[in-house]
């Protein structure tokens, strides 16, 4: 029987303080304390990225990380992206380029290209594949996936632009 522990982070701009074993994957904390499923379980060994998220600002495997680890952290998810509801300038992207396929690689890849965005607001396309090197796509959209990220760029830099192509 694991221990519990106390543990109080910020997910999407909301405090959870949830009590947990101290064993619980900060993947597992998320969509079973919080509710958060937006978050996928893939290998569950650090290797397809889709669980990854933004733990103060940098991408991590959720799967990989332990919820006492981030204890008093600031945490983004997929969620994150749109708390008002209505689809960021990336999400946009990605529903415009076909950048989804299957979905269940989205929400790892949103979530690197957000880190991404952040550091260079204006990539070339092999810096877009070098920052999603590290997510697995099952469906080979690698393509549309590195179109959608250079189009939210460029939308992002030319937000007077209505269209995202």
């Amino acid at each position: 029987m694991s221990e519990q522990q106390t543990v109080t982070v910020t997910v999407n701009g909301q405090t959870y303080q949830r009590q947990c074993e101290s064993r619980i994957t900060l993947a597992d904390f998320l969509r079973q304390n919080c509710g958060l499923t937006g978050t996928h379980l893939g290998c569950e060994h650090g290797v397809c990225g889709a669980c990854t998220i933004l733990i103060d600002g940098v991408t991590a495997r959720s799967c990989l990380t332990l919820a006492v680890q981030v204890d008093g952290a600031e945490i983004k998810t997929v969620e994150g992206l749109a708390p008002a509801g209505e689809l960021s300038p990336l999400q946009k992207a990605f529903r415009a380029n076909h950048g989804l396929q299957c979905g269940f690689c989205t929400p790892g890849m949103l979530m690197c290209a957000t880190e991404l965005l952040a550091e260079n607001p204006n990539p070339t396309a092999e810096e877009v594949r070098r920052g999603i090197s590290g997510n697995l796509c099952r469906c080979t959209g690698y393509d549309s996936i590195v179109k959608s990220v250079l189009s939210a760029a460029e939308a992002t830099a030319n937000p007077d632009e209505e269209k995202v192509s």
